[in-house]
């Protein structure tokens, strides 16, 4: 382990960003600006191969808790869903990286989205205030507006006055409260190391951003999806992230050809709000980083950023459920009376508090360049997600190409920390870290070969060195060579049939000691629900 600079334990910020696709920055290969994270990435570790889990809730409960999401009750996303789906609530039988730091003597904040707890209205015991974080503000809900975000709280107070200031963003917000926590620790407790959870919405549906941000790419994705998807690639290749010969996954089959789309003003437009969103995401991400050096504690800091899960496809409402209109997460009007209007089409220009639209799978395809599939699948594009790692204890820039994943980063902190991690909570017995310390690559040692596990609505993965055994639910396996053919395009399962049998079965016994739900009983389950329900 290397220490701080100063001789103290490093301050922890840790960044995540909601449903940024793998290619999206332009440290790893994107054509959106982001020079924050760009100049991180620079002075820190890129990994390649970094995976989290393909939704957003089941990503934040392994995050923080350093297990499985089904371990913790947060299987797909939350609400109760027993006795034949998952809780859907933060488990009591599970430490948070905020209770760990906590309890070795660190000051713990959190700005940001949550999106762990059932309830989301009334304070229960998986509200982040009560899981290990002294400082809060953000959303209990996992979506919403960015000029109205619902469940928005201060602590366990409501804070939609804040919506109140005409100017209010909430990217922006998020990374003033965050500066703000830091500059206040740095006067009230400069000697005590402090834990910092940046947990933004961007770019999240729905595509708000302001104007004056939008419009600073106003022709950049003009040339459409086809060319910006090559050109991602050429771009990661040329940086040494991805092998020369690395191939690029067909344009999604649900895609037409650029040259082949009706509103192409329409569909540039979709792209560049979302490219504003990142951008303001990562000016905000730059508020942090200028409030950890104006309190001289960036040499300090160990800084993590990371997405919560592969770029997501999905249309505006998802699934074209017309129900979805009537979620508290969809404001019904903007602040100044306009009706708000929700659909993904060439009448509604996405942008303005009035809308509530997505950038779909067409430009979905593009964040997740070169790999396939998206968010709810465990494809490559679904749980790659680029990882920088920055501070003292990296030793020199470097990029990392070994396979990791988010169960890794609670065992890193904890051993930074000098933290420890208690076999019980109360009277709630732990289960044992999933995974282990990254540190040896900030010293540019290589870690050791372990197999990595996925499951999300029935989607399954298990990867062990170059090989990914993987299935859509309901489908059969596929095994593919990761060495050669991250893109997943050609299926090895029928030249290697014991490889093919070794893993199934290793995830089997993963998935029943993790506790991973049949798709098929919840399924089963959520139908015998509608066919009894009142008409």
């Amino acid at each position: 382990m290397t220490a701080a600079r100063s001789g103290r334990r490093p301050d922890i910020v840790l960044i995540l960003a909601d449903d940024m696709g793998y290619s999206d920055l332009g440290c790893f290969g994107g054509d959106i600006d982001t020079p924050v994270l760009d100049r991180i990435a620079a002075d820190g570790v890129r990994f390649t191969q970094f995976y989290n889990s393909p939704r957003c809730s089941p990503t934040r409960a392994s995050l923080l808790t350093g297990l499985h999401p089904h371990q913790v009750g947060i299987g797909i996303l939350t609400g109760d869903e027993r006795p034949d789906g998952y809780a859907g609530d933060l488990a009591e039988g599970s430490h948070t990286i905020a209770e760990l730091l906590g309890a070795s003597g660190y000051r713990t904040y959190m700005s940001g989205k949550w999106h762990l707890s059932a309830d989301m209205e009334t304070p229960t015991s998986s509200w982040p205030n009560r899981r290990g974080f002294d400082r809060v503000f953000g959303t209990i809900e996992g979506a919403g507006s960015y000029f109205t975000p619902v469940s928005l709280h201060e602590d366990e107070r409501d804070a939609s006055v804040e919506w109140d200031d005409p100017d209010f963003y909430y990217t922006e917000a998020i990374g003033r409260r965050a500066a703000g926590f830091i500059a206040d620790h740095a006067g009230r407790q400069p000697d005590q190391p402090l834990f910092l959870y940046a947990a933004f919405t961007a770019p999240h549906w729905p595509l708000h951003a302001p104007e004056a941000e939008i419009s600073r790419y106003e022709g950049r994705f003009d040339e459409g999806w086809d060319v910006l998807r090559e050109r991602r690639l050429q771009h990661m290749q040329a940086q040494g992230l991805l092998p020369e010969d690395q191939l690029l996954s067909p344009r999604d089959s649900m895609v037409p050809a650029w040259d082949d789309v009706d509103h192409k003003g329409w569909q540039a437009r979709r792209m560049e709000v979302y490219a504003a969103q990142v951008t303001a995401m990562d000016r905000a991400v730059g508020e942090i980083v200028d409030a950890l050096a104006a309190a001289g504690r960036l040499d300090d800091a160990l800084i993590v950023f990371l997405s919560d899960n592969g770029a997501c496809e999905e249309e505006m409402p998802p699934g074209g459920d017309p129900s979805f209109a009537q979620l508290p997460m969809v404001p019904r009007s903007s602040r100044d009376g306009r009706p708000v209007r929700l659909a993904n089409s060439a009448e509604v220009e996405p942008g303005g508090e009035d809308t509530f639209t997505s950038y779909g799978r067409e430009w979905a395809n593009v964040s997740a360049a070169p790999f396939r599939e998206y968010k709810h699948w465990v494809h490559e594009g679904g749980i790659s997600t680029p990882l920088i790692v920055s501070g003292p204890a990296v030793t020199e820039p470097r990029i990392c190409h070994e396979p990791a994943q988010l169960v890794d980063l609670l065992p890193t902190f904890l051993e930074l920390a000098g933290a420890h991690y208690p076999p019980a909570r109360g009277e709630h017995a732990v289960p044992a870290p999933e995974g282990i310390s990254l540190s040896p690559v900030f010293g540019g040692e290589a870690l050791p070969e372990r197999p990595l596990f996925w499951e999300h609505e029935g989607n399954a993965a298990v990867r062990v060195g170059r090989w990914k055994l993987v299935r859509r639910h309901g489908e059969p396996w596929a095994l593919h060579d990761m060495r050669r053919d991250r893109a997943e395009l050609t299926d090895l399962s029928p030249v290697h049939p014991e490889i093919v049998r070794d893993l199934a079965q290793r995830y089997d016994d993963w998935a029943a000691r993790v506790g991973v739900i049949p798709r098929q009983r919840i399924l089963e389950a959520a139908a015998r629900r509608r066919r009894h329900s009142p008409a």
